[in-house]
């Protein structure tokens, strides 16, 4: 009746008498051939078949992870469709300065209720991750608070990773603001707190006037860029000169690899912006046509860039699978990929798995509860959705 998510123990209970119902009408037995997983439910032990054993005797099996350099890594529960979470929950927790400020404890909450407080739970959070066990993690109280304080993500259909990222860092920068490390004393209108510190940069427009030529500059803070995709309906210049055209989401393109570089390119290349836009130019105190450009005034810490890969118009609605290479950017200052998230499927379902590195030189594939080695090869052919890079010389373990 107060529209607040609550959680019913009875109702568990109920369900977990119907789960067992329905195990002994399908012949199970709950004894000896059951084993738990650490989440109350019970599964039955899994005998393979013949046509299995061929099949493992054909596939390496699944590396697993056990030496003790690993800590930090763990699976987290899918709660229903939550994937989308977890892959940001699992780049978060490995952002380097982001991690060492919550586990250096200098988190200071201000909010009357703390409970209710996202950079609370984030804490703890890191807390559990770094803690050294190896069960998989439950993240209900983080889904709880995403649910409260988000409420256009709230309910067990499945949402957009890139979306849930813009949202749990407005959510922890509005929970930051108040406390000590949030505020400056040479300005207490502008926020110093650990989100903006580490994610926040700045992005310069500057629209020219066609007539007088005239500049007019402003700066906005960004958490991420959004880049479009060769094969999209927006326009876009030839990939990497090859010796034949290829065919991406049914149009043609020149062969080559699409690389980071060419998307930033395009991003900030002068737009006009034609005679349906025009704007009142403070020179000549007239509307007229202009041209605009974008560039990075204000490099951040960590930068997260956003892949167009669905699009959604009057006309269609698509995802676009263009191979994206994933190489380090950065000119006056280097930058290295730690973190990248990944979409399987279809504009309508799908699934999200994201790839982490640890140690400068170990990836790691996190699905949900599961995580297993994997090669930077793997990473590098992955269809990217979100690229999470650091900057190199403020980088250490």
């Amino acid at each position: 009746m107060c529209q607040d998510y609550i959680y019913d123990r009875d109702m568990e209970i109920i369900a977990k008498e119907e789960q067992r119902k329905a195990w002994k009408m399908q012949g199970w037995h709950l004894e000896p051939s059951f084993i738990s997983l650490g989440a109350g439910e019970k599964f039955s032990t899994w005998e393979p078949t013949k046509r299995e054993l061929e099949l493992l005797k054909h596939n390496p099996k699944r590396r697993k992870i056990t030496s003790n350099c690993t800590i930090g890594l763990r699976g987290l529960i899918n709660l229903g469709n939550t994937c989308f979470m977890n892959c940001i929950v699992q780049a978060l927790t490995h952002t380097p300065l982001l991690r060492d400020f919550f586990l250096s404890d200098r988190h200071r909450c201000e909010m009357q209720s703390p409970s209710s407080c996202l950079v609370c739970e984030m804490s703890s959070l890191f807390q559990e991750f770094y803690s050294g066990h190896r069960s998989p993690h439950i993240p209900y109280k983080l889904l709880h608070l995403v649910w409260t304080h988000a409420r256009h993500l709230a309910g067990y259909e499945q949402q957009d990773a890139h979306e849930f990222l813009i949202a749990a860092l407005d959510v922890l920068h509005r929970h930051c603001k108040g406390d000590d490390n949030g505020k400056k004393a040479n300005n207490p209108n502008h926020c110093n707190c650990i989100i903006d510190q580490i994610f926040t940069g700045g992005l310069q427009s500057d629209v020219t006037c066609q007539v007088c030529h005239g500049v007019s500059t402003t700066i906005d803070p960004f958490w991420d860029i959004s880049l479009d995709l060769p094969g999209s309906s927006t326009p876009f210049w030839p990939l990497s000169p090859g010796s034949e055209g290829s065919v991406v989401n049914g149009e043609s393109h020149a062969s080559g690899t699409t690389t980071l570089t060419d998307c930033l390119r395009r991003f900030t290349r002068p737009e006009h912006l034609g005679s349906s836009a025009k704007i009142k130019c403070s020179g000549c105190h007239s509307y007229q046509e202009s041209t605009k450009q974008l560039t990075m005034k204000k490099l951040p810490i960590v930068a997260c860039f956003h892949l167009k890969r669905f699009e959604h118009s009057a006309k269609l609605r698509r995802k676009i699978t263009t191979y994206e290479s994933l190489c380090p950017v950065g000119v006056a200052v280097q930058y290295s990929l730690f973190a990248v998230v990944n979409h399987q499927g279809t504009l309508e379902s799908g699934h999200y798995t994201s790839f982490i590195r640890q140690h400068k030189d170990q990836w790691f594939k996190c699905d949900d509860a599961i995580i297993t080695k994997a090669s930077i090869k793997d990473v590098l052919d992955s269809e990217g959705y979100l690229l999470f890079y650091h900057k190199q010389f403020l980088e250490y373990e």
